[in-house]
């Protein structure tokens, strides 16, 4: 049997209030996710090639970790790379490797 209801609300005015809601809060997830990448304004990696942070297997990581090294959002690229579980390149200056190491005693 049907249940029959008396409320008349006109579903219209709660979609767009739902709406307005949903764009606040997109907005509010982009304004973090660029407070989240403000580092990499001033990275260094920016102003470089890929080939440095992205070596072929084997090749050497050495000259992304000198750059790293000398990067003011050093620490902020790394936890970036931790929060986000990147699993290739160097990051913050340390390796997928090393990476994971660090991950583990953290834990």
């Amino acid at each position: 049997m049907p249940i029959e209801t008396t409320d008349s609300t006109d579903t219209t005015d709660i979609f767009d209030t739902f709406d307005i809601v949903g764009s606040i809060e997109s907005i509010e997830s982009i304004d973090s996710i660029d407070e989240e990448l403000s580092w990499q304004e001033t990275a260094l990696c920016a102003q470089t090639g890929p080939e440095f942070f992205f070596p072929a297997p084997g090749a050497s990581t050495r000259e992304a970790k000198q750059l790293c090294g000398a990067c003011e959002g050093r620490v902020e690229c790394l936890e970036y790379a931790l929060r986000h579980d990147e699993k290739f390149g160097v990051w913050g200056g340390l390796s997928e490797k090393e990476r994971h190491r660090l991950k583990l005693r953290r834990a």
